[in-house]
């Protein structure tokens, strides 16, 4: 496929890029500083920012897939959603956050005591994203939210999905971005959660 990935050089963006590549997509690789994105079959590096809305929307336009790969502070949700549809892409694929995940029915992630402060903005900013999704029927989004602890790790193949609940195990919530960035390629090549979140985690 022809995939648009934007944040292609941050630390989830980056191993989505591989993954893609191994598995023989044509990669447009989105960044403000492309010469951080590696060098990879199939990829072409691109300086573009998620602010800069006509010049983004014209760089996606044409491929089969967007993948937003980008902090959610750093850009308003209705922008970004506005970005994707006047490229005339319909398949977005958003990497999401863990906040809005359930650890009980009703009782989400970002709203539990333990919430480390230090990640409320971004997480906040990550709900209403999804909030601002859950109201487009013309594109077919899909959230990918990962585990609460998304580290740089082995890629192992192994792992669960869910939907709307923290996946978690013995050893707590997490999964590698490796791992991530294989349930992201497996959901572009086959789609099973159109205009859905799901998560993935060990």
């Amino acid at each position: 496929m022809k995939i648009a990935l934007i944040g292609a050089s941050g630390n989830a963006g980056s191993r989505i890029l591989k993954e893609l590549s191994d598995r023989g997509h044509a990669v447009t690789a989105i960044a403000r500083h492309p010469e951080r994105i590696a060098t990879l079959p199939g990829v072409t590096p691109v300086a573009g920012d998620a602010n800069a809305a006509a010049e983004l929307a014209d760089m996606l336009r044409g491929h089969d897939v967007v993948v937003s790969s980008i902090f959610f502070s750093a850009i308003d949700a209705a922008k970004m959603i506005g970005i994707v549809r006047a490229s005339g892409v319909k398949r977005y694929l958003v990497v999401g956050g863990a906040g809005s995940l359930e650890v009980a029915p009703g009782q989400r992630l970002i709203d539990q005591p333990n919430f480390p402060e230090a990640y409320k903005t971004e997480a906040s900013a990550g709900v209403e994203f999804l909030d601002q999704l859950r109201g487009v029927e013309d594109l077919e989004w899909t959230f990918l939210s990962p585990s609460a602890m998304f580290v740089p790790g082995e890629r192992t193949g192994q792992f669960r999905l869910g939907t709307d609940t923290l996946l978690s195990n013995a050893q707590g919530s997490s999964i590698s971005f490796e791992d991530y960035a294989i349930a992201l390629a497996d959901e572009i090549e086959q789609p099973r959660h159109i205009r859905e979140r799901f998560t993935v985690g060990y």
